[in-house]
This record gives structure tokens, sequence and C-alpha cells, in this order.
């Protein structure tokens, strides 16, 4: 509220305020303030404007680490004197960030990159009345997510876990399954094409290539670098387009070999992108399998193969429906998982990966009308094998992605079945059948110094279900592409490295837990010790043999409910009608050694599995 003496004057002024940001290193860029005070009435002559810049600029175009600039508007109010009309200048300008350290003007002196503060930068400006030595400071609020900035990816700064925390152990998948991997094979693709073309007599304006220029080619193929991938990516900025970016890659590389300049038109003949990336993908998927995911599958069944052969013959009361049923051994219960692992493991091994390369629509329309002698799709069959694929001659514009749906449904099903091995040895964790060795220096609860949590059974199924719920949807989606194409299927894919890789996480996460495990025998015995209802069971069967009347009732009424010994279950065999010899192997009944033939089915399993390594 103003006096009657003094009015308001609303002030307002436009800076250009630099922010941290990343940068190379000798690269110099100046941090500019650039003023305009609007203010009633407007009398300030265009030659004190430009004075008072050029005061501001000298201070503060001083060579500085790189820094993005972002504009905003500091407003603000001061109270004057009635009739007066003041110049204001600005006093001092400076930058804070809330929960984070204040650089001078907001420039970065680091070296690398500074990342924006987590809540909102803070700027300030002091405008100040020369004669009456009124000040006002105006502040304005600017979001980081208003601002452009573009920061170095590292562990810290990736969005997805995958490219960050758990970089380390997935990094082997990134050769085939990143954006790398998908501009490499687009590459091998787009040059085995073109010498297949040279192979063709038809063909006549591709002739066959010399040694000289086959090796260069080829070592297009084998000395694909990051660089190359950039100067991709640099030419998708101008074209829009990655498949075409590829192809003037390819134009300009070997434009100064005057054998392979002559046919550069020939890079990408009478293909449509989706036959470059089609088999792209089935490149990608094929070693990215076979070379990284499978072998830490294979590590993982024969842990779990190891565990059951160690303990083939360690009893164990199993539990059905969570409460206590006929023993088994440990073993048995681990030679379970184990086989069914395999057998997925096996069927992932055996899908098909397919290929398709017949142009636009999946009718070499195009291949036929420049020469319509060739036998186009004895070609493309010939082709899509001589990578390692197998042809899919009925076709759109695209693969189908069915033999895709079939893989990935294979890896949910494998996941799956990993995701009840999580939960069973959490569970046996929990009641003290497995101990957990420690490690020095780790730490299982930040308040209670005696935990030792399952973390890596936990990681490793809360991986797998993030890995089934994309596997799922690249299964469910892939398949389904509106008429001749749609484009759905493209940005999907690119998420085939993601569901893998959380896969690949969990496998690994599942593996140090195991290595950690020592199986507690102790409590397995007082757990066995503690239940003699459980031969109940054979006691009632051998009584159904020999005629006993209503076997399982009388076993119910002695068992169900009530807290059953030794000596109950003993007096109860004495006391039936019979034979002696029958009730001898009775009361050499345990439940540690009521398992059946647990042991016998642990070895027969391992023989399969060439002895259980």
């Amino acid at each position: 509220m103003t006096s009657p003496e003094h009015h308001r004057l609303d002030t307002t002024a436009t800076l250009l305020y630099p922010l941290p940001h990343r940068f190379p290193d000798h690269d110099f860029i100046y941090a500019l303030l650039i003023f305009a005070f609007r203010f009633a009435p407007k009398h300030i002559p265009i030659a004190e404007i430009i004075f008072l810049s050029i005061n501001l600029l000298f201070n503060l175009l001083q060579p500085r680490s790189p820094a993005f600039c972002a504009f905003m508007e500091i407003g603000s109010c001061i109270r004057v004197p009635n009739g007066s009309s003041p110049k204001l200048y600005i006093t001092r300008a400076s930058c804070l960030y809330e929960q984070f350290i204040p650089t001078k003007n907001c420039i970065s002196k680091a070296s690398s990159f500074v990342t924006l503060p987590r809540k909102k930068c803070v700027c300030k400006a002091t405008l100040k009345e020369a004669n009456n030595n009124i000040e006002a400071v105006g502040k304005v609020k600017v979001k980081p997510s208003e601002v452009s900035t573009e920061m170095e990816l590292s562990c810290l700064t990736a969005i997805s876990p995958l490219d960050g925390r758990y970089w380390n152990k997935v990094k082997e998948l990134s050769l085939d399954l990143s954006e790398y991997g998908l501009i490499y094979y687009r590459t091998v693709v787009e040059i085995k094409w073109l010498l297949k073309l040279s192979q063709i007599p038809e063909v006549s304006e591709v002739p066959k290539f010399s040694n000289e220029a086959q090796a260069k080619l080829q070592g297009l193929i084998d000395g694909f670098s990051d660089a190359d991938a950039i100067q991709v990516k640099n030419i998708e900025k101008i074209t829009n387009h990655d498949v075409k970016a590829v192809e003037y890659f390819l134009k300009t590389t070997c434009q100064e070999d005057p054998e392979i300049a002559k046919v550069l038109e020939f890079f990408h003949f009478g293909c449509t992108s989706e036959d470059i990336n089609n088999l792209a993908h089935g490149l990608m998927l094929k070693e990215a399998v076979s070379s990284v995911i499978l072998p830490v599958m294979d590590d993982l069944i024969n842990a779990i193969y190891s565990m059951a052969k160690a303990n083939a013959h360690i009893p164990m009361l199993s539990r059905t429906h969570g409460q206590p049923a006929s023993p088994t051994t440990l073993g048995k219960e681990m030679i379970i998982f184990a086989e069914r692992l395999n057998r997925e493991r096996r069927d992932i091994s055996q899908v098909e990966i397919l290929g398709k390369f017949a142009g636009a629509v999946g009718n070499y329309n195009a291949h036929v009308v420049a020469y319509p002698d060739v036998n186009w799709p004895h070609v493309a069959n010939q082709f899509v094998n001589s990578l390692g694929l197998s042809f899919n001659p009925h076709v759109t514009q695209i693969e189908s992605h069915d033999y895709m749906a079939k893989l990935f449904h294979s890896f949910i099903r494998f996941n799956n079945i990993l995701l009840d091995f999580d939960k069973d040895i959490w569970g046996y964790i929990s009641v003290g059948y497995f101990k957990q060795v420690t490690k020095a220096g780790e730490i299982g609860s930040s308040t209670m110094p005696h935990k030792v949590n399952p973390i890596d059974f936990e990681n490793s199924e809360g991986n797998l279900g993030i890995a089934n719920a994309i596997l799922d949807h690249l299964s469910m989606k892939l398949p389904i592409s509106r008429w001749q194409r749609d484009l759905t299927d493209s940005t999907v894919l690119r998420n085939i490295g993601v569901g893998l890789g959380y896969s690949l996480l969990a496998y690994k996460s599942a593996l140090v837990g195991i290595g950690k495990l020592q199986v507690n025998e102790a409590v397995l015995n007082k757990d066995l010790d503690n239940s003699w209802e459980v031969l109940a069971e054979p006691i009632q069967t051998v009584m159904r043999r020999y005629g006993v009347d209503e076997p399982y009732e009388k076993l119910k009424e002695l068992t169900r409910g009530r807290a059953v010994t030794k000596e109950n279950i003993t007096k109860f065999i004495n006391g039936l009608e019979i034979p002696v010899e029958a009730k001898t192997e009775l009361l050499k009944l345990t439940p540690h050694n009521y398992v059946g033939v647990a042991a016998q089915l642990v070895e027969d399993a391992c023989i399969r599995a060439n002895g259980c390594v």
C-alpha cells in the first residue's frame, strides 16, 4: 500500500542468465546480459540505454566457462515520489540455487559439466534509482525442465537403471542391442547386399568386385567404430531418416574408391527401409542371445544343477499349502527348477529367426521392373540365408515378427520359472533352511545391524517382473500391423534391449545369490524331528494293502490337528493287525528317511544333463 506522496513504479528487466551446461575444454562462449526497462513515463533516451549496455557488457564479457543461457523476466514494483521519473539501473545480479552451491553469475567453472538444480533456479537482479537510492529486487524461479540443457550421459544422469546403476552388469548387450548395434547391423546388411548384387550376372551394372574392393567393403564392417556411428547420427539430423543416413554414410565413405564409386547408387537397391531393419534386428537378436544371454542362462542352470547334486540326499520337509507334507530332499527340489529352466533354454535356442527382403510391399515390384529376368525371390532367399537367418517369403512391407513373439514368450516362460525359484529360495532362507555368506563391509539394514537380507533373489524377482512386462508387450504388439505396415513396431522394437537387459540382470542377480547360500542342516533336521505326522501317509497306505478297514479315517483321527510324536506313531503301528514284516518296515520309517526315490531322481537328471557340472 503506497502513501499519497508516492506512486507504484512497475519495472521489468529481461535478463539472459547463464546456467551450468556441459562443454568441451577450451570452448568459450560469453554470458550476455540484455536489459530493457519499461516504466511510465517512457523517457529513457536510446543513447543512455546503449551506454548502460556497454557498461554492463564490459564487466560481463570476460572469458568464462561455457554456459547455456536462459531468458527470464525479472519484474519488480518500487515506491517512488510522485512526479519523479527515476532512472533505474542494475546494481548487481546473482543466481542462487535451492539446494545447490551458488556460482558467480550462474556460470559454471567446472571442467566437465554441472547438473541443473533438483528444484528451481532462483535468479535475482537489484534495480536501483539513481537519485533517491531506492532499491527493488526482482526474483524469478525457472524449473530445470524449462531450461534446454544437454547433459552428458553417465550413471548419474541415465534415466534407465540399465544404463546407470546396473550398466556394468548388462553392458555386454550394448554392442548388439543399442543404437550403435542397430546402425552397425544396418551397415552390414547394406554392404552385404551390394556384394550380393555384384554376384548376379543379370545385374551387369554392378560387376564382380576386385579383391581390393571386397576388402575395402569388408573393412568397413570389421572396422566399424563409434565414430562411424556418430557420423551416421549426424547425417540423420539432416535426413530425419535413420536408414537413409546409413546409405548416405556408405556413399560418402566409398566415394573415393574408384571401383565402388561407380556403383554407389546400388547401395540400398530395390530396398525398403524395413528390408534393412528386419534383417538388422534379426542379427542383433541372434548375436545377443547366442553370445551373451544363453551363456549366462547356462551358468545359472548349471549352478542349480550343482545345488541339486550336492544336496541330493539332504532330507527336507515339504510344504504344500504352506503346511508340513511328505518329506523330500533339498536336491530333488532344486533339480525340478534346473530341468524346467533347461527345457525353456533349449526352446529359446531353437527359435527360428526369420528375415524378409522383398521390397516395399513384399512383391519385388521394383526389382522386377528393373531386372525382369532375375529370380528375385530366389536371390532374396539366398541373401537372407547367407546372413545366418531363415527366409520368410510371404510378407508385407515388414517381416511379421511372429518369431519374435515366440522368442519373447519363451523368455517369459524361462523368467517365470526363475521367478518361482527366487520366491522358493527366499522362503527357504526365511525359515532358516539356507544361511547366506556375509561379505565384509556389506550392510543389510540401515537400522538393524544383524540383518542379512536375501537382496539378490529380491532384485532378481523385481527385474524379472519388469522384463516380463516389456517382453509381453513386445510379443503381443509386434505381430499386429495395420494393412501392409504401420510404424508402431519401429518405436517398440527399440525396446528389445530393455526387456532382455532386465532379464540378463535378473539372471546375474540370482547367480550371485546362489553363490552366497549355505545349507543349514540343523534347521532342516529340527523341522523333520517335529513333524512325525507326515508318516500318516505311508502307514495308511500299507494298511490299505493289507485290508485294514478305514485306514485313512483312523490316521486322520490320530494326526489331524494334534501334536504327533514318535511315541504316538510307534504305539499306533504296534497295534495294527498286519504282518510282522510290514510292521517292522513301518517302524523303521522316520521323517528323515521317508523320501522315496528323491535322490535317484536327481541322479537320473544329472546323467541326462552330463553330470550336473
